[in-house]
């Protein structure tokens, strides 16, 4: 039995088992706060409250942070064993992912706590999440390739996980780019976005091809994994919602340069885009819940995977509500506001959890640590 919170030796035990998933906590509280102020009752209310957690969720990034870099300065050997460890080594996407939440929170919130000020901060912090996002997604599925064993039937939707980084830095910029001016430097930062999702939507899908088949063949993931099904709608839906951002940007920014025609193009395909994808994104989501439904029957374990349902469902609920805004299409808006309250209530579920799991020291665990151990 794990020891209570209050009872680890200091922080080393704390520190010694921090894993890179705890940023999923950060990931899925951001696109919550980021949800917030979307919903069409109370909005004041709602927007005040979204700032908070966000706010609070700056606070968690940066004391995670300093967690997991003093686990690379006092215990780096054992740190170093997660390019080893063919699930966690997954968990590094969740870092850029975690900042790039709390950057656009800093252009929702912060611009107008702060004023336009944080405008430069919110481009330093966009730069940062772009290298890390792309050194993810080039050294994570290098490890695989060249120091991991995989198997088919062991895979997992969790692959996803450090490819999806680029996507989420695409959309982003998309949201940076709504504060910049119609000049050369906005449209670098355009085409680099589109150059990020396709770095990120293509190997996304090539690995949701070979899921597909994995499932046919070797049926559902074992129950401790069952969440792990709700992480494909993570590409699908931050892909939808970078073609919609992008779009709508595009059309603004290449008038600048004389390019009037491709941006009407970009933004008409980025709403037709973000209708099939969404589309796709419908399927895995009942995927998801039967398989979560069927695991349910006979309990589902708790643990830091389960906050692999609420960045998903957010960003997917984020881009319904997109796609609602520039169509004006009633229904589908909707269907963004129900999506949106069920990621309401999934967050308040698995953040009782986890605050019970942290109390009791369930959730401090490190796969990798235990590894090395077993294997020294």
């Amino acid at each position: 039995m794990k020891k209570p919170f209050y009872q680890l030796q200091q922080k080393r035990d704390l520190i010694r088992n921090f894993t890179p998933n705890w940023f999923t906590v950060i990931m899925g509280t951001g696109v919550l706060a980021l949800i917030l102020p979307e919903f069409p009752f109370a909005q004041a209310f709602m927007w005040q409250l979204g700032a908070v957690l966000w706010q609070i969720n700056i606070l968690f990034f940066l004391l995670f942070s300093v967690l997991y870099a003093s686990r690379w300065l006092f215990y780096t050997e054992e740190a170093c064993q997660i390019f080893r460890h063919p699930v966690m080594s997954l968990f590094l996407g969740a870092i850029p992912m975690a900042l790039a939440t709390l950057l656009n929170g800093l252009l929702k919130f912060g611009t107008v706590l702060y004023g336009p000020a944080v405008i430069p901060l919110a481009e330093m912090l966009w730069y940062a999440d772009v290298i890390l996002a792309v050194a993810t997604a080039w050294l994570v599925p290098f490890c695989m390739y060249s120091r991991q064993q995989h198997e088919l039937k062991s895979m997992t939707a969790v692959w996803l996980l450090p490819i999806v980084a680029c996507e989420v830095a695409a959309a982003s910029g998309a949201v940076l780019l709504e504060h910049l001016p119609a000049q050369s430097h906005a449209v670098s930062i355009l085409f680099g976005s589109y150059v990020l999702w396709g770095m990120s939507v293509l190997p996304a899908f090539a690995v949701l091809s070979i899921l597909v088949l994995r499932l046919a063949l070797h049926q559902l993931p074992s129950k401790d994994m069952a969440i792990s099904s709700w992480l494909a709608l993570g590409p699908i839906g931050t892909g939808a919602l970078a073609l919609l951002l992008l779009g709508q940007q595009a059309q603004r920014l290449l008038q600048a340069v004389d390019l009037n025609a491709l941006g009407v193009l970009l933004q008409q395909a980025g709403i037709m885009g973000a209708v099939i994808l969404i589309g796709f994104g419908l399927w895995w989501l009942g995927i998801a819940v039967f398989t979560t439904l069927k695991h349910a029957r006979d309990g589902l374990p708790f643990n830091l995977g389960w906050w692999g349902m609420t960045f998903p469902l957010g960003v997917f609920s984020l881009s319904v509500m997109n796609l609602a805004a520039q169509t004006g299409v009633q229904f589908i808006a909707t269907g963004g506001y129900v999506l949106a309250a069920a990621l309401a209530l999934l967050w308040m579920l698995v953040c009782s959890k986890t605050l019970r799991g942290c109390y009791q020291g369930h959730l401090f665990f490190s796969p990798c640590l235990k590894a090395y151990l077993e294997g020294h």
